[in-house]
């Protein structure tokens, strides 16, 4: 078999085109997984703090809106920092005397999320519903 000079070097030029590909791709993956997650925990907190809302037999819906902040923000941590403006509660009146079970609570978490790399900023939502009242 008769050895060709020109073919040496011919994988480290291949290679050297793939990589860049390959490198996005699995950066791509990491920031869809991260995203992914993010929303997760996003959804699992909106969760916690609409079940403390329509549960609560607060006088004051204020105190029910402040544990549910504070249920969400203890849910998310350490993956997610969220804050109280990141937190959306409705309706005003759960839990009131004339509310009876037929509304339902509503906790909304947005929260923007930089995606790996500072290339843009994503706005991702969790939303959690339940019946007034249980």
């Amino acid at each position: 078999m008769v050895n060709n000079n020109r073919d040496h070097g011919a994988s480290a030029v291949e290679f050297a085109l793939v990589a860049p590909l390959l490198i996005a791709l699995l950066l791509g993956i990491l920031a869809f997984g991260h995203a992914f997650h993010v929303q997760s925990v996003l959804s699992n907190a909106a969760r916690d703090a609409v079940r403390v809302v329509s549960l609560a037999n607060a006088t004051h819906e204020t105190d029910a809106h402040s544990a549910a902040r504070q249920t969400a923000i203890t849910s998310a941590q350490p993956s997610v920092s969220l804050k109280n403006d990141h937190i959306n509660i409705t309706p005003d009146a759960c839990g009131a005397a004339d509310n009876l079970t037929s509304e339902t609570a509503t906790v909304t978490i947005t929260y923007p999320l930089e995606l790996l790399g500072g290339i843009g900023n994503i706005t991702l939502t969790g939303k959690g519903t339940m019946r007034c009242n249980g």
